[in-house]
């Protein structure tokens, strides 16, 4: 049977972690809590070739060569709804939402003939998958491919300045390395978290001190929403101290 599906606005997907593309990370920094979202691609994953297009590779202590994707993201914890959503579950940016959101259930991150496992809902989640919904999928292809091509167009043209961004990191924070290594070493893999301040030293943006300002307030609030709750220390951490890093970045001269 061929894959069907089609989004019935549950809004279930709407939650925690958005990877964006850098140019949707620019232009919804007033309305996303951004950060760097490091994942490693172990050389006998499906698509770590494509992930060493898209991200870098990195070489670890033991010897090993990994493939990492850096993604900007929405920085949520799961159960956070995106800042879009809306009560009736519709998106409040339906006509400005990100790549990421277009191009839902695929994922550009894959290679498009790995995608068929996307289109099974995930556990709650009310996806319309019955003989009703349309047909998305054929002989391991996107029918309607637009949005795809346009996410993956993005995150081909921006890899340069991840790669530049990961040389930076590794430079000045080697030991990033170690924790890639552990997670490398994972059976359930992980992720690291990098600030977006960082990411504006590194990159020497000029808009750096805007996007810093737009950030700031963000930082702010979700420190404060997330300061007692022992669940959520983590992000309460990096929210505080991210807040006060984007406040020094906005005061630049």
């Amino acid at each position: 049977m061929e894959p069907r599906f089609a989004c019935t606005a549950c809004g279930k997907c709407c939650h925690g972690l958005l990877p964006l593309t850098l140019t949707d990370a620019v232009a919804h920094a007033v309305r996303f809590p951004l950060a760097l979202v490091w994942t490693v691609m172990r050389s006998n994953a499906k698509s770590y070739d494509l992930a060493t297009r898209l991200g870098t590779t990195v070489r670890l202590p033991n010897r090993k060569t990994v493939a990492v994707l850096i993604q900007p993201s929405a920085y949520l914890p799961n159960h956070f709804p995106c800042p879009a959503l809306q009560p009736d579950n519709l998106c409040g940016i339906h006509a400005d939402k990100p790549s990421r959101c277009r191009t839902m259930p695929f994922y550009p991150y894959r290679e498009e003939k790995d995608q068929a496992d996307l289109l099974v809902p995930r556990k709650g989640w009310e996806c319309d998958v019955s003989a009703e919904a349309p047909v998305v999928y054929r002989n391991h292809a996107i029918l309607d491919r637009a949005d795809f091509d346009r996410e993956r167009a993005e995150l081909l043209e921006q890899a340069p300045v991840m790669r530049t961004y990961a040389d930076y990191v590794l430079k000045y924070m080697p030991w990033i390395v170690n924790d890639l290594a552990k997670m490398a070493a994972a059976p359930a893999g992980g992720k690291l978290v990098t600030s977006l301040s960082s990411f504006l030293t590194a990159t020497r943006r000029t808009d750096a001190r805007e996007l810093a300002a737009a950030q700031a307030p963000l930082m702010q609030a979700l420190a404060e929403r997330t300061r007692n709750d022992p669940a959520l220390a983590d992000f309460h951490k990096n929210y505080a101290g991210w807040a006060k890093e984007m406040e020094r970045l906005a005061q630049r001269p």
